[in-house]
């Protein structure tokens, strides 16, 4: 073989290393996990104590400060409305309240809501209210008396729920905010779920995100960062726990609510009492490839029947370290 011919296969390994290389960087950067980007207000942005929502459209660029009012901050009752690039806190009740389709809330601050006292705690969620076709992206909620993201209190009909590359989170008060102290931890779930069999079962997926935090014993029994319960069908995709009692609280059973239908996926729990918390019987449970990652003290605890039929859990993998999975993700690579 000439030494031209050889320079050439030389080259051209070059390239195809440098293509795969380039392809698995793409694959893994666009898995990340959490908030990316901007965040909150930009500059000068407008400044309100509350917001009604009844118009369609796009909402931008808004510094929303409750100054504690005991009332929702921002109302969304219009359909087709994007809210984005908003800062909203500071109130006694809810943060932002959904009761409209086709809505998408991106790239939102949303913090210190808070309700009663840490000794008698009342809600007062991030989002909530009854959406058709909500999208939450690109958002940080945490600090909230309640949950940073529930559906529906009054167990109305909701559905089509997309939460993406959002951190949801709460952690000790810096300083003694509301009816709360500072070193306080506030909070009762990242995603709380309720439903009726009265109604369809409503559809949540969450992917991308990282929750964070849910683990203050004496507060409320058994605080898990997501609690999946009632006539719901809820993915959970490419997701990251860390310093939770219970990162999976997945509940099945009968009646009026029913009980829920849980799928995880590529997802990995750090430094957390129990991994999946898996009750009353609930039927359908699929988890693949959870990563248990260090200071895990539980994988799977069994309540009130545990895991029912139709359960699977494959794939169990130990997790790179946790920056490393916040920035690449967790999915397979070829």
């Amino acid at each position: 073989m000439t030494s031209r011919c050889l320079l050439f296969i030389g080259t051209l390994a070059v390239i195809l290393v440098g293509a795969v290389t380039r392809a698995s960087f793409a694959i893994e950067a666009g898995s990340a996990i959490g908030t990316n980007g901007q965040v909150g207000c930009g500059q000068n942005p407008k400044r309100l104590k509350q917001l009604s929502i009844t118009t369609p459209g796009v909402y931008e660029n808004l510094l929303v400060d409750g100054e504690w009012i005991d009332s929702t901050l921002v109302k969304i009752t219009a359909d087709n409305v994007t809210l984005r690039r908003c800062e909203i806190h500071s109130g006694r009740h809810n943060a932002v309240t959904v009761y409209a389709k086709n809505v998408v809330i991106e790239d939102c601050k949303i913090h210190h809501v808070l309700s009663g006292t840490y000794s008698d705690q009342h809600d007062a969620h991030g989002i909530t209210g009854r959406p058709t076709n909500l999208t939450i992206r690109n958002c940080d909620i945490g600090m909230t008396s309640g949950d940073s993201i529930q559906f529906d209190p009054g167990r109305g009909p909701w559905d089509g729920v997309l939460i993406e590359n959002c951190n949801l989170w709460t952690a000790p008060l810096a300083d003694d905010a509301a009816g709360f102290k500072r070193g306080e931890r506030p909070g009762e779930n990242a995603v709380d779920t309720k439903q009726a069999t009265a109604n369809s079962r409503s559809r949540l997926t969450i992917r991308n995100c990282f929750l964070s935090g849910w683990n203050q014993p004496g507060q409320i029994s058994n605080m898990a960062a997501l609690n999946l319960k009632n006539h719901v069908e809820a993915q959970v995709e490419n997701c990251v726990f860390q310093n939770n009692e219970i990162c999976f609280r997945v509940r099945g059973g009968e009646g009026e609510y029913g009980g829920a239908l849980v799928t995880i996926r590529n997802c990995a729990v750090y430094d957390s009492a129990v991994a999946v918390r898996a009750e009353s019987d609930i039927r359908d449970l699929s988890i693949r490839r959870l990563g248990i990652g260090a200071n895990v003290r539980q994988r799977l605890v069994s309540a009130g029947g545990g895991a029912g039929q139709g359960y699977e859990n494959m794939g169990e993998f130990e997790p790179p370290p946790i920056e490393r999975a916040l920035k690449y993700g967790l999915a397979p690579r070829d």
